[in-house]
């Protein structure tokens, strides 16, 4: 949804425009429909208003909803039309299915094969047009209608590739009929036009998977919040919302908008957007995200992204895009397209000649042949074959919080030899905590890391952050007796707490002021080489203890590096850390080859150097200074709770921010692809190998005849099997879950 587009009527409502070409709207008051231009290109729909309106499309805009399938992969990436064109192609089917059925029952196929016998009020022939010639032209209107305006921009497609065979079958009958001259093909032009229907239908099932998914995420968004104007809460509805409002949320509540807590303390439920499962604390300065749920508490947050702009926006814009992108195979089989038209009107007419002029078979059974060939011919499957993969692939990661971009991101995946990590941030929480506290004789280390965290509350840095919450984790009740606070740059700080006087900070500073570490330089020395931070405390001039304090890895993030190693995936870490704190992670992780000290913008450079090394390389960031890296790389990964540039810029997003979500991609992506080369082998051999049958070549040895209507079942068959093998790519959900 996009909320800086709207449509107003006359009686002042506003509704919030969606994503389409064209918007026809009413709001049931006596005004005419307005209409705009919007978005996708050569789209016709029109959607109804934001649910916060309760407002239905008109009827014409229901119609202009369903008018265009032809543009069908654009369609689908809104979830409202992929639900809509559903119900439509189901309807259409289950209309052809119910005419078809008679249909079949009275042609030479029901009387030779099934041997059912219907009363025939009038002669066969007519009663099979009569029903067959609404499957034709209004269930199949859509193939027909894509088939017009592909040969009217002189393309050939999938939709010239159906019609042809459609058309075939069914003009060949209606003269058959009108000259009285026998059997006819009816019942083909019927079942190609129903099974192929049916395989679309399927199609759209298994790619409205996504497209449900989508829509629960709107539905996350409040219709209406609280905002503070003029010094007064007043309720609006949440299109309304301006950046810089401030936002009142009370217990319950979902957050309407994208923000930052200005005051109050709460927990905030985010799982629902980005995977994170426990509540996470917000307090002044937080990031809120719109689509999550408030806890117990009462805050007051900043607007900072409203609309299109929030992260909930964001990514229902990720995956609609990946949705509608075509993978490289995809593109390669609707290039093969046109000539595959050719080649189906080809069969047709070399078969007919063949038997007909050649052969001197008689005119029906040179027909038979001839349609059957057209309509074997027809790759409905080849069409099939990657997007019903692509969509189920992409709605499988999206329910798993691991955001593609596009088709050719996901095909790309599965190639990938080498996976750098930003180590701060992707591979560590990005926030360092207390790890070891030691005293020196006669202090106590709650004493220690009370005094300590007094001389850094007014301190505002990570490290001091550390201590604060040390000391929270342990219950102490930190000093407020504090004065003479002195913040050393670079080295650290010192103060006088209750009475005494507190230095905090480096060796080198310990050093500076002549304070000897005596026993405890040992047991400092052996914390700096394993990678932490060590904060050194002198009271009154004697040594005390010190805190050390490193950025804890990920759970899940060791895990990860061997899977893909097992996988033959080389992980490779990069960071701005020094070479011993670098090196102290790695070595805990199993990582081999290490980056350290690296700029930010030499990163993109070490990228380059592992693809000249002929690796595909996929980079794992979070920070605006990994964009650069992650862009040079063959696939970019960001972390989601990263910065939006690093967002923007990588082709696949992590929500969760899980290192093992890396993995998780990779093995979808190759399951997807695994799913993409079967159905385009199976459409591409299958069709090579039926042509020659339907056209007749087993017929002189061993009487074998395949009549028109079993080349429609045949053919279709193939699809059908297309969309399914598709569909049973969900299955790599249990690995995933894994």
């Amino acid at each position: 949804m996009n909320a800086d587009r709207f449509i107003s009527c006359r009686c002042g409502k506003e509704c919030l425009g969606c994503q389409a070409a064209v918007l026809a709207v009413t709001c049931g008051c006596d005004f005419e429909a307005k209409q705009f231009e919007y978005g996708l290109d050569r789209v016709a729909a029109a959607h109804d208003h934001h649910a916060a309106h309760g407002v239905a499309p008109s009827p014409q805009a229901d119609v202009a909803a369903r008018a265009d399938h032809a543009d069908h992969e654009a369609l689908m990436a809104d979830p409202r039309m992929a639900r809509a064109m559903e119900l439509d192609m189901r309807r259409r089917f289950l209309w052809a299915l119910a005419l078809t059925v008679p249909a079949v029952f009275y042609s030479p196929l029901g009387e030779k094969v099934l041997h059912v016998t219907l009363p025939a009020p009038l002669p066969v022939n007519w009663i099979l047009f009569i029903l067959t010639t609404p499957v034709v032209v209004w269930a199949g209107n859509i193939f027909l209608t894509g088939a017009y305006a592909s040969l009217r921009d002189r393309k050939l497609n999938m939709s010239v590739l159906v019609t042809t065979g459609v058309l075939a079958a069914y003009l060949f009958s209606v003269g058959l009929t009108l000259l009285g001259a026998g059997e006819t093909f009816y019942e083909a032009a019927a079942m190609l036009v129903t099974f192929v229907l049916f395989g679309h239908w399927m199609e759209m099932r298994s790619r409205r998977g996504t497209s449900d998914a989508l829509r629960a995420l709107f539905s996350l968004v409040p219709p209406r919040a609280r905002v503070i104007r003029d010094g007064t809460e007043i309720e609006v509805p949440t299109a309304d919302i301006r950046v810089g409002d401030l936002v009142v949320i009370t217990p319950g509540d979902k957050v309407p908008v994208d923000g930052e807590v200005v005051t109050g303390q709460t927990s905030i439920d985010e799982s629902l957007v980005t995977g994170e499962s426990l509540p996470v604390p917000k307090g002044p300065g937080d990031r809120v995200i719109g689509g999550s749920i408030n806890g117990s508490g009462a805050v007051t947050f900043r607007a900072t992204k409203v609309g299109n702009e929030t992260a909930l926006a964001q990514i229902v814009r990720l995956v609609e895009a990946a949705q509608s992108s075509k993978a490289p195979g995809q593109r390669l089989a609707d290039r093969a397209a046109a000539y595959l038209v050719v080649l189906a009107v080809g069969a047709g007419v070399v078969t007919f000649v063949v038997w007909y002029a050649v052969l001197r078979a008689d005119l029906l059974l040179a027909l038979t042949f001839a349609i059957s060939a057209v309509v074997i011919a027809c790759p409905d499957a080849l069409g099939l074959a990657t997007p019903t993969a692509v969509a189920v692939g992409t709605g499988v990661g999206a329910r798993h919080h691991i955001l593609i971009k596009d088709a050719a991101t996901l095909e790309r995946i599965s190639s990938v030899t080498a996976v750098i990590f930003d180590k701060t941030g992707t591979l560590t929480e990005g926030r360092p905590a207390i790890t070891d506290v030691a005293t020196a004789s006669g202090h106590d280390a709650n004493d220690l890391v009370r005094l300590v965290a007094a001389a850094e509350r007014r301190a505002n840095h990570p490290l001091a952050l550390a201590v604060l919450a040390e000391a929270g984790r342990r219950g102490l009740s930190v000093p407020q007796d504090l004065s003479e606070f002195n913040a050393i740059a670079g080295h650290g700080v010192e103060a006088r707490v209750d009475g005494r006087h507190l230095l905090v900070g480096t060796r080198r500073l310990m050093e500076q002021r002549g304070i000897d570490l005596g026993p405890m330089a040992e047991s400092v020395a052996r914390a700096l080489e394993a990678g932490q931070t060590v904060m050194l405390a002198a009271v009154d001039g004697q040594p005390a203890g010190w805190l050390a304090a490193a950025d804890p890895i990920r759970p899940t993030a060791r895990t990860a590096v061997e899977r893909l190693r097992a996988l033959g995936i080389e992980p490779v870490m990069i960071s701005g850390d020094n070479r011993r704190t670098a090196e102290a992670v790695a070595r805990e992780l199993g990582i081999e080859r290490v980056f350290a000290e690296v700029l930010p913008q030499d990163k993109a450079a070490h990228v380059r150097r592992l693809q000249e090394e002929g690796k595909v390389v996929a980079m794992v960031g979070d920070g605006i200074n990994d964009a650069p890296a992650l862009a040079q790389a063959d696939v970019g990964i960001a972390i989601g709770a990263g910065t939006d540039v690093a967002v923007e810029t990588a082709q696949m997003v992590l929500m969760r921010s899980d290192p093992l979500d890396v993995l998780r991609g990779i093995r979808l992506s190759q399951a997807t692809v695994t799913k993409m080369k079967q159905n385009l082998v199976w459409a591409s051999v299958y069709n090579v190998l039926a042509i020659p049958i339907a056209a007749g070549v087993l017929h002189p040895s061993l009487g074998i005849t395949l009549r028109p209507e079993w080349a429609a079942l045949l053919m279709s068959a193939s699809s059908i099997i297309v969309a399914t093998n598709a569909v049973l790519l969900k299955r790599v959900e249990r690995e995933m879950a894994g």
